[in-house]
């Protein structure tokens, strides 16, 4: 029995420890994410009110790079290096935290296309790893407390802190969770998006309609847009690396590469005489939502995406993600009967899952992230199975996307095939 109180205790003095910790957290990476949201909306509007400034992409891609070699850093790893500093001794420097909030602010004010979320796991993570560092943690803690950042700025930023608590543990090594991180993760990032929203920050959700009841021949319509989508999750990491590898073999010279980067994006805007593709494309998620998208879009956004990120301009790819899987479930969703609009729904959920190999934070995310627009009973009982064709999708999409995935340093630890270790990253 003493042993038992002990074993009690020590474990309380634990859960006291990291709920401590999980509230400083929490309160400074939601500070600094209500901040980064706020900055994002008012750059992005100063943008559509002045289309001009797209011209200038190509400047703000060398000062992107003049202020990261000021900093020190040569070669930028990006989130690579967050999710390494997780399971590794890597160190994650406080200075990214300033130079990717700045790099991502100038991309998005210059019409890159590019998301905020990789901005939101590096702010949170080197904010969290410099708390670490002031507290004195030992390694392992380290990596819960990056874990905790993770989480903590990305809720903040998104509004979703039941998928952000879990993607930090989830996205690092696939085929293991880190359960570790759990409480100091869910403390964090509910107490950040309580934040955020106390400051003003809206929560990212979208609402759909025309829900199918859950039948056989619906469910055959979500498997076959789900493996579609797995496809096109595919063809977005190919292109993004794609890009990113022919960039550095062309165009040695970092300065170089970022001013044919912002070129390329300039041109492009220019032939198709549309902003839609700049920035993060939330207006065009919304409009997938509501059941409308043109057919080239999803592949379009591809093509602007690895041409901004390949050239080393900063953001993330996970909106760019949520834009590519909404337009093609819109279209294509719709080309097979179903809804447009619960087809965008899905191909969201079922590309993010492909480009992140997530499946338990995908899910998580589509119930966060919709709502039906019908406050009818049929349709309420539509939307409450509209869980099981998620479910589906992603299964579906995380089978067939195969291995690859948006960052080249997540690990593949069990295969997703068979019950093996396979210990490999992501391609």
């Amino acid at each position: 029995m003493k042993d038992q109180t002990g074993s009690a205790g020590k474990y309380l003095l634990i859960f006291l420890k990291w709920a401590m910790l999980a509230c400083v957290v929490g309160t400074a990476a939601g500070l600094v994410g209500a901040a980064f949201y706020f900055a994002l909306g008012f750059v992005t509007q100063v943008r559509t009110d002045f289309p001009v400034l797209v011209l200038f992409l190509p400047l703000a891609g060398l000062l992107i790079v003049f202020l990261y070699r000021a900093a020190g850093i040569e070669k930028s790893r990006g989130t690579n290096l967050v999710l390494l500093a997780v399971r590794s001794e890597e160190k994650v420097p406080f200075r990214m935290a300033p130079l990717i909030f700045t790099g991502t602010l100038l991309t998005h004010l210059f019409g890159g296309s590019a998301g905020r979320e990789g901005a939101a796991l590096q702010l949170g993570g080197s904010i969290a790893a410099q708390l670490g560092r002031w507290f004195h943690l030992d390694a392992k803690d380290m990596h819960i407390i990056t874990m905790c950042g993770m989480s903590a700025c990305f809720s903040a930023l998104f509004g979703t802190p039941i998928a952000a608590a879990v993607f930090s543990m989830e996205v690092v090594s696939v085929g293991v969770m880190y359960y570790a991180a759990l409480v100091p993760c869910a403390i964090a990032s509910v107490l950040a998006a309580q934040l955020a929203g106390w400051l003003g920050a809206a929560r990212t959700q979208f609402t759909i309609s025309e829900i199918p009841a859950v039948g056989v021949i619906p469910i055959l319509q979500v498997l076959l847009l789900a493996a579609l989508c797995a496809a096109v999750s595919i063809l977005f990491c190919a292109a993004l690396k794609g890009a990113s590898q022919a960039y550095r073999r062309l165009l040695p010279n970092q300065y170089a590469r970022a001013a044919a980067g912002g070129g390329i994006v300039v041109l492009l805007a220019f032939l198709l005489q549309t902003g839609d593709y700049l920035g993060a494309g939330v207006p065009v998620i919304q409009q997938a939502m509501a059941g409308q998208a043109e057919p080239e879009a999803f592949a379009l956004k591809i093509v602007f995406t690895a041409v901004t990120i390949g050239a080393g301009f900063k953001g993330g790819e996970i909106v760019p993600s949520f834009f590519v899987g909404a337009t093609f479930g819109c279209f294509f969703g719709g080309l097979i009967g179903l809804s447009p609009s619960f087809s965008a729904a899905l191909g969201l959920v079922a590309l993010f899952c492909g480009v992140t190999n997530c499946p338990l934070s995908s899910l998580l995310m589509s119930f966060e992230l919709f709502a039906s627009s019908s406050a009818d009973a049929a349709a309420a009982g539509a939307a409450a199975g509209s869980g099981v064709f998620f479910l589906l999708a992603v299964a579906v999409s995380y089978m067939l996307s195969g291995y690859f995935g948006l960052y080249s340093k997540q690990k593949i630890i069990y295969s997703k095939y068979s019950p093996r270790f396979i210990n490999t990253e992501s391609i």
